[in-house]
Order: structure tokens, then sequence, then C-alpha cells
């Protein structure tokens, strides 16, 4: 288009020079409009020949953003610029992810309180520490226990290694809680809690009234609550997240001939213990129908006492009626 405009140009030039030299020489008219058609020419040819990187770039924009109005009016979505995700700088920074690992193990081991032992050391060496600890003597003097230790989470999967290695594994789970979302949420709370508490501190500093002073400290107090509450959680997730938590319960092997066996003592024991239950059902028993036993020997002594009063038939009576 711009080259065809400057044709146009050039030509409607050349018409009003031939008229306004209409009454000169040929000759002359003819070389005016030889110089005339000769510049106009090399100019043409710069325009045409010299591009700039400028130029070239608004070009580029010019049709691209010419072709994201076709599509919207087209009723496409234009496209989006990408943007590079960097952690310094002004781009956009990258959340790290939080996670709360816990594991569950039941292991079966000969030496229970070797066990315990054992996961003490290895939380030691990890860089963690015996939580709590529990054994008990159960049913046929067979012993349980249950440890819980506290692991850095680096070493959450060495740990949980060395642990199933010290028995044999009857059950296992492990899970991954993400508390990404409310970690962040809590710091931003907290942020916002820290700036209203420096403008009430600074509000406070320039209050001269009374009740301007206990109405600031009010608001100063609510604040501080909210926002020491709001830390305590955060520490609270900080050391959950950190230190991964393994809850293992111990139990000995099963007994040969199953998980009573037979034992004498025992049996001479449960006959006693039968013996004795035997005793008290009957005195519950009998405690449960004295109110009827009592009843019963009442009306019996009654039935007794009418028939002791009652006349006794005279024989020469019974003769006369015969």
């Amino acid at each position: 288009m711009f080259l065809t405009s400057k044709k146009i140009a050039v030509n409607t030039l050349l018409l009003y020079f031939t008229q306004l030299f209409h009454g000169m020489n040929y000759k002359v008219i003819a070389l005016l409009v030889v110089c005339i058609a000769v510049v106009a020419a090399t100019g043409c040819m710069g325009l045409g020949s010299s591009t700039s990187p400028q130029g070239s770039s608004a070009n580029d924009n010019s049709v691209r953003y010419q072709s994201e109005a076709k599509m919207a009016y087209a009723g496409s979505p234009a496209p989006v610029p990408t943007q590079a995700f960097s952690q310094s700088g002004s781009g956009t920074s990258i959340i790290e992810t939080k996670i709360i690992k816990t594991a569950s193990l039941t292991l079966e081991v000969k030496d229970i309180p070797g066990a315990v032992e054992t996961l003490k050391s290895i939380a030691a060496q990890k860089g963690g520490y015996l939580s709590s600890t529990n054994v008990q003597k159960g049913y046929n003097d067979r012993l349980t226990g249950s440890v819980v230790i506290r692991i850095p989470q680096a070493e959450f999967e060495n740990a949980l290694i060395g642990v199933k290695a010290i028995g044999t594994v009857k059950s296992i789970s492990t899970q991954g809680q993400d508390v990404t979302e409310e970690y962040v949420d809590l710091q931003a709370q907290i942020t916002s809690y820290q700036n209203q508490l420096a403008q009430y501190n600074a509000i406070m500093k320039q209050s001269t009234k009374v009740e301007d002073i206990i109405k600031v400290q009010e608001q100063i107090d609510r604040v501080q609550t909210e926002l020491n509450r709001l830390e305590g959680r955060l520490k609270y997730l900080n050391s959950r997240i950190d230190l991964s938590t393994i809850t293992v319960s111990l139990q000995e092997p099963e007994p040969v001939g199953g998980e009573s066996g037979h034992n004498f003592v025992s049996t001479i024991n449960e006959g006693i213990a039968g013996f004795f239950g035997m005793i008290d059902a009957i005195i519950i028993i009998f405690l449960a129908l004295l109110p009827l036993i009592i009843l019963g020997g009442i009306g019996y002594g009654i039935y007794r006492w009418k028939k002791g009063k009652k006349p006794a038939v005279i024989p020469s009576e019974i003769t006369e009626k015969k």
C-alpha cells in the first residue's frame, strides 16, 4: 500500500509539472521529467530496502495485536504471555510444600526390651529422640509394647528401613498430610496481626485521654492474644513438619501349640474360680428368692393355724347318723 501511494503521488506531481511547463520547450520539459522520475525511483527503492530493527519490531507487534484482536472478536481467547517463575527479584515466588509424614508399624520380635533399646538407638543416630514407650505383660505372660520415635523428615525413609530390620513386619502404613495451605494462611494472618499491633502501639503513644488509652489497650490485648494463638499453631506445625513420627507396636511370637497352650496350674485355678463362682451364684439366687420364701412361710403358717382351730368331729354323732 505504501509504494502504491508513492507512485500515485509521483504521477500527480508529473502531471502538475507538465501543465506548469506547458508553454516551455519540449526538450527542457523532458529533461525535468526524467530528473524527477529518477529522484522518485531512488526514494522508493531506499524506502523499500532500508529496514531498521525498531521498525521490524513495531510491525511484528502490530501484526500480533491485530491477530489477538481478530481472535478476541471471533470468540477465541487471546494468547497469554508466558511469565517465568523465580524465587528472587520481582518475579513470582515458589511456595515450598509443607508435608507432615507419619508411619505406623507392627513388628514381631523375640526380645521386646531389647527392641525398645534398638529403636531408641536408631532415633538418636538419625538426629531424633524417643518420644514414649509402653511395655506390658498380657495373657500367658506374653509381653507387648508400643514405642513412638520422632525423626527429622530428611531421615524418615532411612529410619523406617532401620525400624523394619529389627523384627518381622506384620503391618505397616505411612501417611503424608499436606498442610501447605494452612501454613501459608497462618503466615499471612500473623503478618496482618503484627501490622495491626504496630499501628495500635503507634496510636497508644499519641493518645492522651484515659478513655482512648483504655480502648486502644483493649484492642492491643485482643490482637496480641490472637497473634500468640496463631504463632503457637505455626510452631506446632513446624514441629510436626520438621520431625516425622513413627509409631511401632511390638509383640512376641505366638507360642507353639496356640495362644493359650496347656498350663496345669491355670486349669486348677480356673476350676477353683468356677467353684467359687457357683457359690456366688447360689447366694445371689437365694437372696433374690428370699422375699418369696418369706411370703410362702407366712402363708403356710396361717394355713396351719386355721387348720388347728377347726372343731373335731364327735364319734357319737357319727354313729347316730349311721
